[in-house]
């Protein structure tokens, strides 16, 4: 690595390309036990985005200059199922042998939703503008992977979205107004 990143920007590399590794290896151990052809094949698209985000951030940093973000495509399949409709109970397995959709689904989705959290903080330690941009991608190529597997969770009925009472809904939003600011132009010098 170039010794013109800060060390900030070093460290916090070392954690975002550990978590990618782990979270690669994650998804290959979920691969043999996936049951729908569905989810293996967000799986399998997923492993290949990662492993090539992975490669491309690794070029960027041991030839400086050299790497881009690409941008991770999820289908948006169907419009959110909103409300609990009979969910089950659910516990931790007993076994290993126990592993089903859902619990692979809802791996994968937290392991996308925590790899989002730290791209955006390790984005904003870092001084170099397209290690940055890099890593800002990164947190949103995590979002719209998390999004894609929370589509399919959510078209299973794996994770049901509970709501209020639509007064309460009503309630709640209407307490917001628009500031006077927003329509005040700002003359800037």
């Amino acid at each position: 690595m170039s010794s013109h990143y800060g060390a900030h920007e070093i460290m916090e590399l070392h954690e975002v390309l550990t978590d990618t590794i782990d979270g690669i290896n994650q998804f290959q151990l979920y691969r043999p036990h996936v049951k729908d052809q569905q989810l293996r094949s967000i799986l399998d698209k997923q492993i290949q985005f990662m492993t090539q985000e992975y490669n491309n951030l690794v070029q960027a940093i041991n030839q400086r200059g050299m790497g881009h973000a690409v941008p991770y495509r999820a289908p948006r399949t169907a419009r959110p199922v909103y409300g609990l409709h009979q969910p089950g109970s659910q516990a931790p397995n007993v076994s290993p042998d126990e592993i089903d959709d859902r619990d692979i689904a809802s791996g994968m989705l937290g392991c996308h939703k925590a790899s989002a959290v730290m791209r955006m903080m390790a984005s904003l330690e870092c001084a170099d503008r397209e290690l940055r941009s890099m890593l800002q991608q990164g947190a949103i190529n995590c979002s719209e992977q998390a999004y894609e597997v929370w589509q399919y969770m959510n078209q299973k009925g794996f994770y049901q979205v509970p709501t209020l009472q639509e007064v309460t809904t009503h309630t709640m939003i209407n307490t917001f107004t628009t500031s006077p600011q927003g329509s005040m132009r700002y003359q800037f010098q």
